[in-house]
């Protein structure tokens, strides 16, 4: 079993030492690494974040009325 790995690990040094080095494209791995250029966007019927803030306020009600003015947008 030991006799086996030491082949094996003999093998492998001397294949990464003498063998060929694989050399990449540098514009091809580059390109590789690159985000995809596909969003993908989902349309909502309702707004989540204005449906959440309305059930906040229904449990309390703002001490001045700094965002009243997003309560008509929404």
């Amino acid at each position: 079993m030991m006799e086996d790995r030491e082949k094996v690990e003999a093998e492998l040094a001397e294949a990464l030492e003498n063998g060929e080095m694989r050399r990449d494209n540098a514009q091809e791995t580059a390109r590789r690494k690159l985000p995809a250029k596909t969003v993908m966007r989902i349309q909502a019927q309702i707004d989540p974040v204005a449906e959440e803030t309305k059930e906040y306020r229904k449990l309390a009600k703002e001490v001045d009325d700094r965002y009243s003015r997003y309560d008509d947008e929404s």
